[in-house]
């Protein structure tokens, strides 16, 4: 049957990406997740999940998880404002609200839903959006389509925004960053963008995907000054060191109550399942008492960086993070790279473009509290031999 001239141009496209090394394909996880995975029947040792404390397999939360939904069944059968907003939800968006230490939280499916939601609801055609080149991909799909006008700078380039935020005429204006970056593993000047912020008047709106769990005792990114702000909007998406499903924002109560009433993607949605608010009430209780958790994982950063500082060839970027980002440089050689260590048993993946800038390709490693010193050990000899080849 012959394509018709849409489905042409789509089949024509894939084959270019195949050609450009670039075409994306799915793995098959065959186990639970963790630092040992099975992949496409393969026992691997993983350093591509954001399960940094180890806590998506882990027996307290899977126990949570399973007496609630003996309790309360699976779905939530409906949106959050209608029946569907369960005395679990509630409990848990007290519970996070306390421990990052703001006035108020609510609940979001997916960590992409609640950037669309936030920028949609607190901005207008009035607004202007001032993000970071290096912004998430859900971030920038946010400020695009909430209305207001989108404007970029260099990555951590404050003085650069300073600039611009004085050039600015619309009436609100929304500082939005990450807070840790997840392709290159920097963290934010969170107390330089909320001076700005201050300054010229706009609201600053961090998300912390990656630095919820690990930094500054498991309660992310934010400083006390940003604590305090009634300016500052925060994320925390809880799929990563958190190890469930699902985002929380915090902020002043009005603001809450604001999103409640027009963020769409909270509005129009069936709420969570109740069992996993369970299992992410267990996970704050896992978080806030581990710090056995987060200095294995200082430890497994030292160790890694000591052994990959000073390679002949490739460069790993200045990161304090689990995120280890090792630049290749081109796609082909980076899709190369990975191939030679998933032959050793070892799982980390090439990132190209459009994730991440042309002629930068890298591995991005992740590094887990799950993983034994014996793993990042050998990670590091594997890189180092293929280096020297």
């Amino acid at each position: 049957m012959t394509a018709f001239d849409a489905l042409a141009r789509i089949q024509l496209g894939l084959v270019q990406l195949e050609t450009d090394s670039l075409l994306r394909k799915r793995s098959l996880l065959e186990s639970e997740q963790g630092a040992h995975v099975r992949v496409d029947g393969r026992e691997l040792v993983s350093f591509c999940s954001n399960d940094y404390l180890g806590l998506a397999n882990d027996p307290a939360l899977a126990e949570a998880a399973v007496d609630a939904i003996r309790q309360f069944g699976v779905g939530a059968g409906a949106s959050h404002l209608v029946t569907g907003h369960h005395r679990l939800h509630h409990e848990f968006e007290q519970a996070f609200a306390a421990f990052v230490g703001k006035p108020a939280a609510l609940m979001f499916s997916t960590g992409y839903m609640a950037n669309l939601g936030v920028l949609t609801a607190v901005l207008t055609r009035h607004g202007e959006v001032f993000a970071d080149k290096l912004n998430h991909a859900s971030l920038n799909d946010a400020a695009q389509q909430c209305g207001a006008k989108f404007t970029r700078y260099a990555h951590a380039d404050l003085d650069q925004l300073e600039s611009l935020l004085k050039k600015s005429a619309a009436r609100d204006r929304l500082i939005c960053s990450d807070l840790v970056f997840s392709m290159d593993g920097d963290v934010a000047d969170v107390d330089r963008l909320l001076a700005l912020a201050e300054v010229y008047e706009a609201w600053l709106y961090l998300d912390d995907a990656h630095g919820f769990g690990v930094l500054n005792d498991g309660r992310g990114g934010l400083t006390e000054a940003a604590r305090n702000s009634p300016r500052v909007i925060y994320l925390a998406t809880l799929g990563k060191a958190a190890g469930v499903f699902g985002a929380a924002v915090a902020a002043h109560a009005d603001v809450v109550d604001w999103l409640v009433q027009k963020a769409r993607t909270y509005v129009y949605t069936t709420a969570m399942p109740p069992a996993l608010a369970a299992a992410l009430l267990a996970s704050l209780e896992q978080i806030e008492s581990g710090a056995a958790r987060r200095e294995k994982l200082r430890e497994h950063i030292a160790a890694l960086r000591a052994g990959l500082g000073n390679l002949p060839r490739w460069q790993l970027m200045p990161s304090d993070t689990p995120i280890q980002p090792l630049v290749i440089g081109k796609n082909a050689e980076a899709v190369a790279v990975s191939g030679k260590l998933l032959e050793h048993g070892l799982l980390v993946p090439a990132i190209r473009t459009p994730t991440v800038p042309k002629g930068s390709a890298r591995l991005r490693i992740s590094l887990s509290a799950a993983h034994a010193d014996t793993e990042v050990r050998q990670l590091v000899a594997a890189i180092q031999s293929l280096a020297e080849a």
